[in-house]
């Protein structure tokens, strides 16, 4: 929480354990120790800023209703020095406490002051995290779900670093086993098919029309040069021709989506540095494999899993989860990251615990592994389903989808839901300039206030840090509301940090362009007195701040004019 938030929380909580002793002194209390108490923010701004239970925690402790307990409180709270300007009994005996307006004048104070590092706290305390996303298949082009898992992911990667934490971002490239083959083979069947040759498709191949281009593109540089050769020597040239050039499509999509991954890591590396090997041979030390029907397996069940698992088949080729161990072992062993956190798809609840299983095994704490499960995109026009078919090359793409709908809309509407949860995508919606677009809306208030603050200064208007006489002025219910809300930036913040869930600052945002309507529609800024104006100005300057912020956070541009 902002230090004036948290300074404001804990000095309350003193006053509250010095005024329950002084009613003990007094005779009104019996003497005893404070019984455990807390302090929250009622739902109902009517219940006041913050409420205690203590009365009630208190009952048995001191035998006496809640009502008279609350009463001999109050009676002895000094609130002085706090920006708590009065308690209020209510109900059996809740205290309700009513913040002052000082309180108001330095949260705002503390935005502007802090500026574009408004929100950020050192709550990580500088823990490294690797945080890895998308990590798509390098056989074509990246679907709906990777684009969903690439918003979520760097919006995680962003709402961690402003919590404190020392964020790296990585994609996995999958440039090794099975689905490299079967690139490899598709490869080899359009090349010679374009090369005359009658051999059909295998049904389990990719069908998709990148492919097609690539062996087109081949041949044009080739011709039959490889119609001949030796299938594995063909295939190999195939994917050494195909493959740097899906990489770097990859790379470049993403960029465009305004990620950028601080290490692309090649899962071929860890066959060529021994990584892969040294995973089995550590298993097999500590004892935790056997052998059976001619495969080595890993005694997973004796670690979580529901089952034992396969390490080596009977041909004596590793099975994808043994590059996927080594690999982790390598995030949270030989580079040493505090926590590794995997953005997956929904089809990879099995898979965390395998995962886990196996660093258990090796000895490594499994709770420096921690998985955001995703669930499958829908997307929807005009109410009705678009329905993908992958293996006919059909599906919408990264690209065909910000061909469609902005960059904008589109990391905002990807983060507007918590991962784990379903997501319809509006493609109408989503291109659309209204206020029914909600990355639209925040980024019209934004515009709104960059407008406010022009026409005051064409007035000739100096803007200036009112006077704390001034700040007072702040005080309908509107503009209190609104300053509240930027008060709980910096929780918001490291709230979604812990639940590895950047949809709260998506929500953050939209209520604070909300609030900020409310307050335009209800209190007019350029008004005659010239201290009540420049007060509201500087409101406004801190929402934009604010707004800038978060918006700079997720990516997404905060426009000066709409």
């Amino acid at each position: 929480m902002s230090q004036i938030v948290k300074q404001t929380e804990e000095s309350l909580k003193q006053k509250i354990i010095q005024a329950v002793k002084a009613a003990a002194e007094n005779g009104e209390l019996p003497v005893s120790d404070v019984p455990d108490f807390i302090i929250e923010k009622p739902a109902d701004k009517k219940n006041g800023d913050f409420s205690t239970n203590i009365a009630m925690a208190g009952a048995r402790l001191y035998h006496k209703a809640p009502k008279m307990i609350a009463e001999s409180i109050v009676g002895n709270l000094d609130l002085e020095g706090t920006f708590i300007e009065r308690a209020e009994i209510a109900g059996p005996g809740f205290i309700n406490f009513y913040l002052s307006g000082e309180y108001y004048s330095q949260i705002l104070l503390d935005v502007v002051d802090k500026g574009e590092n408004y929100g950020r706290s050192d709550y990580g305390k500088g823990k490294r995290v690797l945080v890895e996303f998308v990590s798509a298949n390098p056989t074509g082009p990246m679907h709906i779900g990777n684009a969903r898992g690439g918003a979520i992911g760097d919006c995680l990667a962003s709402v961690l670093d402003a919590a404190g934490y020392d964020v790296q971002r990585e994609f996995y490239v999958n440039d090794a086993g099975n689905q490299i083959a079967k690139f490899a083979l598709s490869l080899e069947v359009r090349y010679l098919q374009l090369c005359g040759k009658d051999i059909e498709m295998p049904e389990d191949a990719y069908h998709g029309e990148d492919i097609t281009q690539h062996a087109r593109n081949f041949k044009e540089q080739y011709g039959d040069k490889y119609a001949e050769s030796d299938s594995e020597e063909r295939k190999a040239a195939l994917v050494d021709f195909a493959l740097p050039q899906n990489i770097a499509g990859l790379e470049s999509d993403l960029k465009k989506y305004r990620i950028v991954y601080d290490k692309w890591f090649k899962e071929s590396t860890l066959h060529n540095d021994g990584s892969v090997k040294a995973v089995i041979d550590a298993l097999k030390e500590k004892g935790v494999t056997y052998e059976q029907d001619g495969a080595l397996w890993f005694k997973a069940s004796q670690f979580g899993n529901d089952k034992d698992i396969v390490l080596i088949r009977a041909n004596g080729l590793p099975t994808y989860i043994v590059p996927d161990i080594a690999y982790h072992y390598n995030k949270l062993v030989t580079r040493g990251y505090d926590k590794a956190i995997d953005v997956l798809g929904a089809d990879h609840h099995g898979y965390v615990p395998r995962m886990k299983a196996a660093l258990t095994a090796l000895g490594i704490d499994a709770d420096r592994l921690d998985a955001v499960i995703m669930q499958m995109v829908r997307l929807v026009r005009d109410g009705e389903t678009i329905k993908l078919s992958k293996r006919s090359g059909k599906a919408i793409t990264l690209n065909t989808l910000l061909d469609e709908v902005p960059i904008d809309a589109a990391r905002f509407f990807f983060n507007l839901r918590e991962p784990n949860s379903h997501f319809d995508f509006d493609l109408e919606l989503a291109a659309k300039k209204s206020s029914d677009n909600p990355v639209y809306y925040v980024q019209y208030a934004h515009a709104r206030i960059c407008s406010i603050i022009k026409k005051a200064l064409g007035e000739g208007v100096a803007l200036r840090t009112p006077d704390a006489k001034e700040l007072l002025l702040l005080n309908s219910p509107e503009e209190r509301e609104l300053i509240s809300h930027l008060a709980s930036l910096t929780d918001e913040i490291i709230s979604a940090a812990k639940q590895y869930d950047p949809a709260k600052i998506t929500h953050y945002v939209i209520d604070l362009a909300t609030l900020f309507h409310k307050f335009y529609n209800a209190c007019r800024v350029m008004v005659e007195d010239e201290g009540l104006m420049q007060a509201r100005l500087f409101l406004c300057r801190a929402v934009k701040e604010t707004i800038h912020n978060i918006l700079t956070m997720l990516k997404i541009d905060a426009p000066e004019a709409m």
